[in-house]
């Protein structure tokens, strides 16, 4: 047991040994001062030795398991550990010093794992892939399955040959940890009990960033917050299953607000059959495709305060087809959208502001440059119950595009301001194909389903 006096003592002769030896910097030492006093194991202690070449994975299992019988923490000094197909305990909380402390997988399966475990915490440590391949039976470099509690803390993740952290049926917390270069995705939850992910900032991943998924569509209740996420490519291909900056998969009641999301090759934030969503106050810039994405069988949907600048597509809270209805589209701003994708457009093509379908009120938004259309209400029959009022469209090619197909249903146009609108403010269309002159001149030119009034049109 140490008292104060030994502590000092050996705080002294570190310094002393770091002097001499030019390789222990007094930034490091209260960090080493801090895990002693908290009784953390040190590594060094049990065998485990940093810059060395050979491979440590039989030395670091054994002080793992110590640690878990303990219950105590472990601290790794700075350096290298090399090692590989570590099973984690039940009970473990290993740190380092951020940035300097770094596991590197040396290959031939997976590099830390866990299928069962009461509490994980990681904290300052750098998990390197190297880029080797992983087993088949792992889903990424740190793969963790079934977590009552986990805490990954201002951790570096990058080199993974799958997925960076591949998270099953896990409850906690992903904060502060820069993730990269996975040849996957950068985070991948699934059946995710009170997930939080947030000040992460992932990047230059192949197939996604951010992923929340389900097996089955159920509550899942992850919030997805304040983090950043850039170049994510789609290596995998596909039209949206891949690219995405954050994605939302069969997860209900996920909250996704004020993320900075750039240059996704698909979308920034794309929730796909996920119920009582919120999307709130994140940034969108360069997306390849649809920038905010609420599609097929999902009921409840909010998306406001967003900004959106460079995209294919704005917003689209759509597949009323499939069932997906109950939103609200407020106070975003969208703009310069483009005619081209990451593949060839179905009908009408890309270059919408805001599409909506079912159940949904549009107000308070500014589209600027879209060149198809500002603001699509409906497709074909699949329009019910939209309100669009107090919007602000500007330099679009059609101002509002709303749907005169047989079988569509209520909509309110009002209130709106369509400035520089080329081919007319406020147009009927049968499915892609315009069906009606300008409604904002003429109202609803005897389509019954058709409030229009109101607007101002310069």
């Amino acid at each position: 047991m140490l008292n104060r006096r030994m502590l000092l003592a050996q705080t002294a002769g570190f310094a002393i040994a770091g002097l001499c030896a030019g390789k222990v910097s007094a930034q490091v030492l209260p960090g080493i001062a801090k895990a002693s006093m908290r009784g953390s194991i040190n590594a060094t202690e049990l065998g485990v030795q940093p810059g060395t070449l050979d491979d440590q994975s039989k030395a670091f299992t054994k002080l793992l398991n110590d640690a878990s019988e303990r219950d105590a923490p472990v601290f790794l000094p700075q350096g290298t550990y090399v090692v590989s197909n570590l099973k984690l305990p039940a009970r473990l909380r290993l740190s380092g010093v951020p940035g300097a402390t770094r596991i590197v997988y040396g290959g031939n399966g997976h590099l830390m794992m866990v299928e069962q475990a009461e509490h994980i915490e990681l904290g300052g440590l750098v998990f390197d892939g190297s880029n080797r391949w992983l087993a088949d039976y792992a889903q990424g470099l740190l793969d963790l399955r079934r977590v009552g509690h986990l805490v990954i803390d201002n951790c570096q993740v990058t080199g993974s040959g799958k997925n960076g952290l591949a998270l099953e049926h896990v409850s906690g917390r992903v904060g502060r940890c820069d993730i990269s270069g996975a040849a996957d995705a950068g985070i991948y939850s699934v059946e995710a009990g009170g997930l939080e992910i947030s000040g992460n900032t992932v990047s230059d991943c192949a197939n996604g960033g951010i992923l929340v998924h389900r097996w089955q569509q159920a509550e899942d209740g992850t919030l997805v917050s304040g983090n950043r996420v850039e170049r994510i490519g789609a290596r995998s291909g596909g039209t949206g299953q891949n690219g995405n900056g954050i994605n939302a998969f069969r997860a209900g009641n996920v909250v996704i607000s004020g993320n900075i999301v750039s240059d996704c090759a698909f979308s920034a934030i794309r929730a796909n059959s996920s119920s009582n969503l919120q999307v709130t106050g994140n940034t969108c810039s360069r997306s390849g495709e649809t920038a905010l994405y609420s599609e097929f069988s999902f009921e409840g949907a909010v998306i406001g305060n967003n900004i959106i600048d460079g995209a294919a597509n704005g917003i689209s809270i759509v597949n009323f087809n499939e069932g997906g209805r109950m939103g609200v589209c407020a106070n975003n701003i969208v703009r310069n959208l483009s005619t081209v994708g990451p593949y060839p457009a179905d009908a009408p093509g890309f270059g919408v502001g805001i599409s909506v379908e079912a159940d949904t009120t549009v107000s308070g938004n500014v589209v600027e440059n879209a060149p198809l259309y500002g603001m699509q209400i409906g497709w074909g029959p699949y329009l019910r119950n939209v309100v669009a009022t107090g919007n602000i469209i500007r330099k679009a090619g059609t101002g509002i595009a709303v749907s005169v197909v047989e079988g569509a249903e209520t909509a309110i146009i009002s209130d709106n301001v369509i400035d520089g609108a080329l081919n007319g403010a406020i147009v009927g269309q049968r499915w892609a194909d315009p069906a009606t002159a300008d409604l904002a001149q003429s109202g609803n030119a005897g389509y019954a389903h058709l409030t229009v009034e109101r607007n101002h049109v310069s």
